[in-house]
């Protein structure tokens, strides 16, 4: 059975978690992420939603396969799955997660690759793996410390707390809470009016922030004029400096632009 979709509908693509009841990740969805990060890659796309199917966004991965495995074969598993996620986390286009229910497990460590996250008021987010005995193996707790810092994320990693989405979005884990029957039109709104925008520039953002995470300050500004200067050639730029001097010598409002992404 399958675990995501994925279509394209104009500028936004959409992945979707679709394995009821619990949106489990099955073995097979590392080759159902990457198919899916891979069309979108081809795609025209200039935004994505990440979003599920049913009363829960995700409660994690299948542990099942792993009873009784060597580890040999966990380790092999294990590195190919954080591959691929961390293949999704880098996509060059905004990501915006629509959560709803319980986020639990690698389905969290999934959501946090999200450059935008919205949660529905019935959001519910948390570590299982220590009750396993075992700790997040997709990156999740480093992830969360980056967010919210070091004392928050070990403390939900020793305990597996469900999180309400409120604490997560005072936290800064999550970006805010809506409520959830307009959680999905929210995510899809949000995307569109990103993916409306001056594509690159918002790609550069991204790196500079993937840069900022790695190494701090010093490392984004060491990429910042790299990233910069070359958005100066795109289309978008020029339209956008012309129209603004234009507007500032004839005294009127900067006009909004049709940004192209290019």
């Amino acid at each position: 059975m399958s675990v995501f979709t994925h279509s394209l509908d104009g500028d936004v693509a959409t992945i979707v978690i679709d394995n009821p009841p619990q949106n489990r990740f099955a073995p097979e969805f590392t080759q159902e992420l990457s198919d899916a990060v891979d069309a979108i890659t081809r795609s025209p796309a200039r935004a994505v939603v990440l979003r599920a199917e049913g009363p829960d966004f995700s409660y994690g991965g299948d542990f099942r396969p792993w009873v009784g495995a060597d580890r040999t074969s966990l380790r092999a598993d294990f590195d190919h799955a954080l591959a691929v996620i961390n293949r999704f986390e880098q996509l060059p286009i905004p990501v915006v997660a629509a959560v709803q229910g319980l986020c639990y497990g690698g389905g969290f460590e999934l959501a946090l690759r999200a450059d935008i996250i919205l949660a529905g008021e019935s959001a519910r987010f948390g570590h299982p793996e220590q009750s396993l005995g075992i700790i997040t193996i997709l990156g999740g707790i480093q992830r969360v410390a980056e967010r919210a810092g070091r004392a928050r994320a070990y403390e939900w990693a020793l305990t597996s707390e469900q999180v309400p989405a409120t604490v997560m979005a005072e936290v800064g884990v999550i970006n805010r809470v809506v409520p959830d029957d307009e959680l999905r039109a929210e995510a899809e709104s949000f995307a569109r009016k990103i993916a409306a925008g001056p594509t690159r520039a918002h790609v550069a953002h991204k790196a500079l922030l993937r840069s900022w995470a790695t190494g701090g300050i010093p490392a984004a500004d060491q990429q910042l004029s790299g990233l910069a200067v070359p958005l100066f050639e795109t289309e978008d730029v020029k339209d956008g400096l012309d129209s603004a001097a234009k507007a500032l010598k004839e005294g009127h409002p900067r006009p909004v632009l049709p940004f192209k992404g290019r």
